[in-house]
């Protein structure tokens, strides 16, 4: 590379982590790195129910978001928040953050089934119903690939007070004015997974898939709050979280940074694995258990 493209490139990343634009939970790279791994691992049979799926989105009416693969079905839901008139029903179902000053409670925050818990698990049926007309199963999918995407986002279920981490201004690196949430939705994660080695997208072992892998929204949920308790807050604010107040702001150091990719790397990984399994299940026939309330 030249000394003018080198720099040239240098200015460019500067721009991505100082100018958040549109992106949401995650970011759009995150999100369909998710779905690339969940792509690279599902059976080939439940590859081919997808497929078939996709060709319902024309039905779904929404051609400024399309929907013609995985990836595009991992960050159709935060597409979805251009149209608020129609669409902000489901802003709800995005997150479920909990206090992590007080003892999980996975029920918390999540009244009517309005929370990324409850929407995980409820579009997981809707979606291994084969009784039910392709482009309502096509639509749970695109929530269901999305929602277990978010869920990984530590900050999607741990919080502090501040919708969180929206509200702690946190420079990160040389780019000041972001905040807690941004961070980890966006450049922590897109150099992750840039920097991982092996490349995250791959097809992982069965070892591996058992190491990583399993559980259910719930526990997924859980693992978010005690990583944001654990991890997360203390990292970024170099304190207890539990022992009064934080700051408004903070500094995020290289030194913190890099403690941080590991973190952020394996809720990826993790994301996507655990999105082929529910993938798998859903399309394998007789698979999912009825609703408690019917049997």
């Amino acid at each position: 590379m030249t000394g003018a493209r080198a720099a040239l490139a240098a200015l460019l990343a500067i721009l991505a982590v100082l100018v958040p634009g549109h992106a949401q939970a995650w970011g759009f790279y995150a999100h369909r790195t998710t779905a690339d791994i969940a792509q690279a691992n599902v059976r080939p049979e439940t590859r081919a129910s997808i497929a078939r799926l996709l060709r319902a989105a024309p039905l779904l009416g929404t051609p400024e978001c399309p929907l013609t693969d995985l990836g595009d079905a991992s960050v159709w839901p935060d597409c979805l928040r251009g149209q608020s008139w129609r669409w902000a029903y489901t802003f709800a179902w995005h997150y479920q953050t909990e206090p992590i000053t007080a003892p999980y409670d996975a029920r918390q925050n999540c009244s009517g089934g309005a929370c990324v818990s409850a929407q995980i698990e409820r579009n997981a049926r809707i979606l291994a119903d084969e009784t039910l007309p392709d482009p309502v199963r096509l639509e749970a999918l695109a929530f269901l690939v999305h929602f277990a995407g978010d869920i990984h986002m530590p900050l999607h279920s741990g919080d502090h007070d501040d919708r969180g981490g929206n509200d702690r201004e946190t420079t990160y690196g040389i780019a000041p004015g972001l905040n807690l949430h941004w961070v980890w939705d966006g450049p922590l994660a897109e150099r992750a997974i840039s920097a991982a080695q092996p490349a995250l997208v791959r097809t992982y072992s069965a070892s591996e898939r058992a190491a990583l892998g399993g559980g259910a929204a719930a526990d997924w949920g859980r693992e978010s709050w005690q990583l944001s308790r654990e991890f997360v807050y203390p990292n970024a604010f170099d304190c207890d979280p539990c022992d009064g107040t934080l700051p408004s702001a903070t500094v995020l150091t290289q030194e913190g940074i890099v403690a941080a990719l590991p973190v952020a790397e394996r809720r990826v990984t993790q994301a996507g694995l655990r999105i082929a399994e529910y993938l798998d299940r859903a399309f394998a026939p007789g698979a999912w258990p009825e609703p408690a309330e019917t049997r």
